[in-house]
This record gives structure tokens, sequence and C-alpha cells, in this order.
């Protein structure tokens, strides 16, 4: 589901500032005041709810590929700048989070302030992937399928360390979660670039239209086997 929605996070923020031609800053203005919307939506919710979470999820996702391209190429950064930036910012904010003393656990977080830092840290991590992950499409000579190759077998070394090490299954999770961003990334342009380019020539809008019919598919999966464990909570205490 992460991987569905920072790919879906790269086409749609691609297909508002590109294809559309809103431009990487009216569209992050616009994803940023949605994102905060939704934000403050999940914080005052008592429970879990799929399609909220990953809204949010997603949103993080799409305007960080906009921040993101805003800063490489409105600014004129460059992508390995960028991502430094975003690398440093990121590694900042799990310092304060260590020394705030709350736990990494997604599990233990209780906290307004815990939430806080989690959604902040999924908001640049998904903003660093985008950076990075056009890095490797386009300075690194690997180009779009080999970033996105590199990035995946990244993302299997992790999974085959979660079942066969004993490496911290809550540092392994972070790890996971910030390499599916520049996944992401790598398969946004492996989707919509054209076959001259190596893509699949998807388009902005084909991928996007694919991309959230799987995402809504597995949310929904997601939605009626909670509420299937839910009835069996109730009826087995009652």
């Amino acid at each position: 589901m992460k991987i569905a929605a920072t790919t879906l996070g790269e086409t749609a923020g691609d297909l508002f500032s590109m294809t559309l031609k809103v431009g990487y800053a009216v569209s992050s203005l616009v994803l940023i005041g949605l994102f905060v919307v939704s934000l403050v939506t999940q914080l005052r919710s008592k429970r879990y709810h799929p399609a909220l979470y990953w809204t949010v999820i997603l949103l993080t996702s799409t305007a960080g590929t906009t921040m993101s391209d805003y800063m490489d190429r409105t600014l004129g950064l460059g992508y390995a700048k960028g991502a430094l930036i975003l690398a440093t910012m990121l590694a900042a904010i799990f310092w304060y989070w260590r020394s705030s003393a709350h736990s990494f656990s997604i599990q233990q977080i209780r906290t307004l302030k815990g939430e806080v830092l989690y959604w902040t840290a999924i908001l640049f991590s998904n903003t660093l992937g985008t950076a990075l992950g056009d890095f490797l499409a386009h300075n690194s000579g690997l180009g779009f399928t080999g970033g996105a190759l590199l990035i995946g077998g990244l993302l299997a070394l992790t999974a085959f360390a979660t079942y066969v090490t004993r490496i911290s299954q809550t540092l392994l999770f972070w790890i996971a979660f910030v390499l599916t961003r520049p996944f992401g990334a790598t398969m946004g342009d492996v989707l919509t670039k054209s076959r001259e380019q190596g893509g699949l020539n998807f388009g902005t809008i084909g991928s996007s239209i694919i991309l959230g019919a799987i995402l809504g598919i597995l949310i929904l999966y997601t939605s009626l086997n909670q509420n299937k464990d839910t009835k069996v909570a109730v009826a087995k205490a009652d």
C-alpha cells in the first residue's frame, strides 16, 4: 500500500504541476493545504480509519513530489544538493524525536506530539525520496529502470533482514518506509515516461488512474478486514 501510495504521489504530483501546468509552487501550496486539513482530521480521530490514514500518506507523497521539484528545479538547487538538504532536515527531525523521549515505534505512539513528529518525518521522507529518486534516474547513470531496480533490491534486503536477523524491527520499518519513496519516484517515471526514455508511456493521467484503483482496492480490503475483526471482538466480549 505504501509503494502504491508513494508511486501515485509521484504521478499525481507531476499531473498537477506539469501535465495541468499548475506549476511547482502553486501545486505545492494547494497540496500542502490539503495535507494540513487531512492531518488535522487524522490527529482529531480517536481510532484508525484506513481511508483517512492513507489519504494523509498519499497527500504527503504528492506534496513531497511538488515541493522537491520546486526546490530542485525552480530554485535551481539540483537533485543532489536538494537530496542532501532534505536528508539533513530528516536527520534533524529524527534527532529531535529521539531527544524528546518519544518512541520511534508506531505501535507506541500515544501522544499528540508523538503523532505530529511521525507525520512530519513522513512528509520530509517523502520529499527526500522524490529528490533521491530523481537523482538516481537523471544523474547517476542508472536511468528510471536502473534506479527502480536498485531501490527495489534494497527493499528486498530489508524485508529479508526482517525475517532472518535480529536487527531492530523499528529500525527496519523506518528504512523500508524511507526507501519506498525513491522507489515510488523511479517507478512513477517508469510508468509515465515515453518508451524512448525507457518508460512504459502510460502518462501521468493513465498511471494515476491505475495506481489510484490499486490503492483504493487495498484500502477497501483493509477496511473490510478491520470491520470483520471488530465484529469478532464484540462477539467474543458478549
